[in-house]
């Protein structure tokens, strides 16, 4: 039986984190669990229910929700009470709102709760704004993924296009400056880079380049915990 791993990927909005963590999952047959497709499917909810603005409503759906992620041929489904919700949370009305509904503590306390269960007996790769920090601070691996703003928002203004949605540049732009401002200001969980966490700036990087530097990074450490356990037999 090879040692359980956890990996821990954060990094702020647009900065290629699911892309990356889903190549690794797949490479090393972990499960793949994106935590900002749990907010979205909350953030879904709130909205869908119109109380998206009433934080004790949004704390209800929150800890009601049978929520699960299943990941297959290199795609997350997300169910929420039963309902796939895979294709709904990407809306940009829930991208608007996201960062907003994630700053409730109760709300993230749930999630967290949730994301823990699925490490109690998986090897996984998980990615968020505060996987390295919150949810998985003894994570073997951890890697803090950054961009430029410019770079990013390039990034998922290209997503809007290719799924053809009649967006601006700017308008995405703003969106993710806005969430970058959420983001790292917020009381609980803050984003922000774990001591111990390698940062790879993917600016100017191809995905490829990330996601092999990622994959040695793993082989180191996992060469680190063999030899550990063996000097410790002997």
């Amino acid at each position: 039986m090879s040692e359980k791993i956890t990996i821990a990927i954060d990094g702020p909005a647009g900065s290629g984190k699911s892309t990356v963590a889903k190549a690794v999952a797949e490479e090393l047959g972990y499960l793949y669990v994106d935590t900002g497709a749990m907010y979205r499917a909350i953030t879904y909810a709130a909205l869908k229910n119109n109380v998206v603005d009433d934080a004790a409503e949004v704390i209800k759906i929150a800890q009601n929700a049978d929520l699960s992620l299943k990941f297959e041929n290199g795609l997350t489904r997300v169910f929420l009470n039963g309902e796939e919700v895979t294709d709904k949370i990407r809306s940009m009305e829930v991208s608007s709102k996201v960062s907003e509904v994630s700053v409730i503590p109760e709300v993230r306390e749930q999630l967290v709760k949730i994301q823990r269960e699925m490490s109690s007996n998986n090897s996984l790769v998980a990615e968020g704004r505060d996987v390295t920090t919150v949810v998985f601070p003894k994570a073997e691996v951890k890697i803090f993924l950054t961009a430029t703003l410019n770079e990013r928002s390039e990034r998922r203004y290209k997503e809007f296009i290719e799924q053809n949605k009649n967006i601006s540049f700017e308008v995405v732009r703003n969106n993710i400056s806005k969430r970058d401002r959420i983001d790292s200001s917020r009381d609980t969980s803050p984003l922000t880079k774990a001591e111990d966490a390698i940062e790879i700036d993917s600016t100017s990087m191809s995905i490829e380049e990330e996601i092999k530097l990622i994959l040695s990074k793993v082989d180191e450490i996992r060469d680190k915990i063999k030899q550990e356990k063996i000097s410790h037999h002997n």
